[in-house]
């Protein structure tokens, strides 16, 4: 008979925690869909049949996603009152999708990997890609709630500040090309807050075209467009270069990025600059076996190494490429200046240079 040791209880333990997290991965997407955590967050304390009746939801089926919930401490249970509420800091995960911290994007992707895993069996053996455009659109809805908050939190305040004089060329009036920009938040970010600059977005994927265009009419922005172009051949402005490129958590997903670097050097003036944001990473194998790693690692397996190989190119950085990678990929592509510009627990910030 099999004893149970330490070891073991503790890895059951885990196991049996990712567990919850992942059967939970659905639910915490039924309550973004359905504002509950918007409105627990708004009128709570709440029994499950206030919430209901708030909520226009069926009783029996709220009670028992509370349940989950509070077992997974993302809401709190009073047994006194049996009414459940929202922290602050609960709501800022998960009620409030202007808030910095919010997180639920994040399982919208999670639900997206798992409902492709048969493709992504299929996929080991082959080895051929899977494109962004083969994935549950949950991805891509997933992909603009998860990363959105994260940029209103920092392109403006910290990340470009951080490329020396280029905040000042903005608001001036520059030229901008964000590669790979999916729906288009950190262009539409750049563009309000440098309203006298031309910002084009440019991504391979025609349905988040379309959400960026309808996003950026929705705000009536007018110094701002959205084409359909891969990083290695997207257009100049006006047949002028570019004063700023920005490639925000996309070089890793890009089957050729060392043809996308060449196209940037060419797209760019000469005093033009070049910020690329990746997921935060050492350089070996070892620095990344964190919980942070451990969510880029995942993901990366099932959708960006995934997505680089359905590219022309052959390459694939993967989302934990590391700062020397990123640097070979860059100044092997006729890059003169490569440097860390900002970091934060997620993200790292490179600044280059034609």
């Amino acid at each position: 008979m099999q004893t149970m040791t330490a070891e073991l209880e503790q890895l059951i333990g885990k196991v049996i925690g990712d567990l919850g997290g992942t059967a939970n991965a659905a639910l915490v997407i039924v309550g973004d869909r359905l504002g509950l955590y918007r409105t627990l967050a708004e009128v709570g304390p709440a029994t499950s049949q206030e919430l209901a009746r708030q909520t226009g939801t069926h009783e029996r089926y709220l009670r028992e996603w509370l349940a989950a919930q509070a077992a997974s401490s993302y809401v709190n249970y009073d047994p006194a009152t049996k009414r459940f509420s929202m922290s602050p800091e609960q709501a800022m995960l998960f009620a409030d999708e202007n808030s910095p911290f919010y997180m639920a994007g994040g399982f919208f992707s999670a639900a997206s990997a798992i409902s492709n895993e048969r493709h992504l069996a299929k996929a080991f053996r082959t080895g051929r890609g899977i494109a962004w455009s083969e994935h549950h659109d949950c991805l891509f809805c997933g992909t603009e709630k998860f990363f959105r908050p994260v940029y209103a939190r920092n392109l403006i305040s910290s990340w470009i500040p951080s490329l020396g004089d280029m905040p000042a060329r903005l608001q001036a009036g520059g030229t901008v090309a964000d590669l790979g920009c999916g729906h288009g938040c950190s262009t539409i970010l750049m563009a309000k807050a440098y309203p006298a600059s031309t910002f084009v977005g440019f991504d391979s994927h025609p349905p988040s075209i379309e959400r960026a265009r309808a996003l950026a009419a929705e705000q009536n922005l007018t110094n701002v467009r959205f084409e359909i172009a891969t990083a290695q051949d997207f257009p100049r402005i006006d047949g002028d270069g570019y004063d700023f490129v920005s490639t925000l958590d996309a070089l890793h997903d890009m089957g050729n990025p060392r043809g996308a670097a060449r196209r940037v050097k060419e797209m760019l003036k000469a005093d033009g600059k070049w910020m690329i944001v990746e997921p935060a990473a050492g350089d070996q194998l070892e620095e990344n076996l964190n919980p942070v790693g451990r969510v880029f690692y995942a993901y990366s397996t099932s959708i960006c190494v995934p997505s680089a190989l359905s590219q022309d190119g052959g390459e694939s950085l993967g989302a934990q490429a590391g700062p020397a990678a990123l640097e070979d990929i860059v100044t092997s592509s006729g890059f003169s200046s490569f440097r860390i510009a900002a970091r934060t627990p997620f993200n790292l910030v490179f600044e280059a240079k034609p």
